[in-house]
């Protein structure tokens, strides 16, 4: 009679247990997912991250719902969705500065080990951007220039530490120039100042200056990817001219470490529907971007190569942050 008592008890305890259980997987429907955005509403991230929202909540007919948390280059909100309860209602779409942040924040968060990465989603290149009074046409030229007048040539940033600043900081490291470094405190007013003259040289995005390169007003150099951009055929890669050069500009998701599996999985297969949808790619491509999917342990390791290229870059250039 005790054991089959005890075998009642077990059934019992195991029959409380599966609900729980498949609650967390198979009924993953019980409420809004919450999407971080570690930057302001409007930049290029905030776009991205609501672009995806609405079609995984296409996907899933649940909702993905956009919660901005700039702040510290994007730390703050990467702190909060590590430390978020890794039920599967909290992801976060981050940029290619997430890796960076690594080389320059003593964070709170493991920005590797910390995580469960869902999927790169896609990237693209920075262009090497001048002002038309650079006497400069093409990458070689430009590079000898740089080269023979020392600190004349101002390049502004987004500020320091910011993606567009590492950018440049590895070009200057491997082409031997010394440019002098003027941050701003977003892209718009570094910009603004290059349209101007006041500065001769931005690593930009292709939406921020791509109508002004078409209108003559600045004049992209090459872009900073390993190999030319299909969405910019016409320029040069920087690493056709220097070697080991390459600043990928990318834009990735991933959820708080403990994340089950299985919606991780569902996530991810979605996330790789979505890229296959022609608008979706059209999307992308105008604003300079290539989709590109990948499996979880795919992005893993691109965050960890990019901390590593990064962590050398702001060593050898004493790159500072307050």
């Amino acid at each position: 009679m005790a054991r089959v008592f005890l075998i009642c008890a077990w059934l019992l305890a195991v029959a409380a247990i599966l609900p729980a259980a498949h609650g967390q997987t198979g009924n993953w429907r019980d409420k809004a997912v919450r999407m971080v955005v570690p930057r302001a509403p409007g930049g290029g991230t905030d776009i991205v991250a609501r672009l995806f929202a609405a079609r995984l909540t296409a996907e899933f007919g649940q909702q993905f719902i956009s919660d901005n948390r700039s702040g510290a280059g994007g730390t703050i909100g990467a702190e909060i969705a590590a430390r978020a309860n890794p039920d599967g209602y909290t992801v976060i779409t981050v940029p290619a500065s997430y890796a960076a942040n690594a080389a320059l924040y003593k964070l709170p968060y493991d920005p590797v080990r910390g995580i469960a990465p869902v999927a790169l989603i896609a990237t693209g290149p920075l262009i090497l951007t001048v002002h038309p009074s650079v006497p400069a046409t093409g990458l070689k030229e430009f590079i000898a220039l740089a080269r023979a007048k020392p600190r004349t040539l101002n390049f502004g940033s987004s500020g320091s530490g910011s993606f567009s600043h590492l950018a440049a900081e590895l070009f200057r490291q491997l082409s031997g120039t010394d440019m002098v470094h003027v941050p701003y405190k977003s892209a718009g007013p570094a910009l603004i100042d290059l349209l101007g003259g006041q500065i001769q040289i931005f690593f930009g995005s292709g939406p921020s200056t791509g109508a002004h390169i078409r209108a003559g007003r600045l004049r992209g150099i090459a872009v900073t990817t390993a190999k030319r951009s299909p969405a910019l055929p016409e320029l040069p890669a920087i690493g056709e001219v220097l070697a080991g050069y390459s600043a990928d500009f990318w834009f990735g998701m991933w959820a708080p470490a403990g994340t089950p599996r299985e919606i991780i999985l569902r996530i991810n297969q979605a996330l790789a529907r979505i890229l296959k949808q022609s608008d979706v790619v059209e999307r992308l491509r105008t604003d300079g971007m290539d989709p590109v999917g990948s499996t979880p342990e795919e992005f893993a390791r691109v965050i960890a190569r990019d901390i590593a290229t990064w962590s050398k870059v702001v060593k050898a250039g004493n790159i500072k942050v307050d």
